[in-house]
């Protein structure tokens, strides 16, 4: 493996790039369903309606989450509320496929922490790519955050590489826009001071992350 080396602007166009490809489904399909209003059959009034409001809520809920994980989120040292941040987690969590049962404190943690969970998250939900079931636990002393997350479901794995990508190394030393947030998960726990362990025992992935 070696080290990925990355400006700073691709690592801003990755990102950018990761947030647009998980909206545009959602923003897609509101304009399929304005499309279909123009044609002016009452029949697909309601489908589309309902289609335009799902669709915006997804996006919505989307661009919050992304606001949390990857936004400044305020100034340097800033601090974030875990009641917010689940509250964003479920909204983008909870869906057909996945269910997220979030236990935590509602207490201030500093940003980095929170956008760690956040994080870890996402990659608990590549762990079970055919759904399932998410539970996410935050410990908190002083201004100190523990997490530990599973996921369970149909053909559970750790995610392919994903342990050197948060380790800040690939195989040619190059990444995409598919393995930023891997790389970006290892950054910021770095930035945190914390360390991220994964383990598997049948059909549950488990993802811890604590001081290192």
């Amino acid at each position: 493996m070696t080290a990925i080396s990355l400006e700073p602007l691709d690592l801003a166009a990755l990102l950018c790039s990761r947030v647009c490809h998980d909206v545009i489904s959602p923003v897609g399909a509101i304009v399929n369903a304005l499309e279909v209003l123009e044609e002016d059959d009452p029949s697909m009034k309601d489908f589309a309606l309902d289609l335009i409001k799902k669709s915006a809520r997804n996006a919505s809920a989307r661009l919050q989450f992304a606001r949390l994980a990857f936004g400044a989120a305020g100034s340097a040292g800033a601090m974030i509320d875990l009641g917010d941040a689940g509250s964003v987690a479920n909204g983008f969590l909870n869906d057909e496929k996945l269910s997220l049962d979030w236990e935590a404190p509602r207490a201030l943690l500093p940003k980095n922490q929170v956008k760690l969970v956040l994080n870890l998250l996402v990659l608990a939900t590549q762990a079970i790519p055919r759904g399932g079931k998410i539970t996410c636990r935050c410990t908190v002393t002083g201004e100190q955050g523990n997490f530990a997350i599973t996921a369970t479901g149909s053909h559970a794995r750790i995610p392919a590489h994903v342990e050197d990508l948060i380790a800040g190394r690939s195989e040619t030393g190059a990444i995409d826009a598919h393995a930023v947030q891997p790389l970006y998960t290892g950054m910021v726990a770095r930035a945190a001071g914390m360390k991220i362990a994964f383990a598997i025992e049948g059909d549950t992935v488990s993802i811890g992350a604590e001081p290192a």
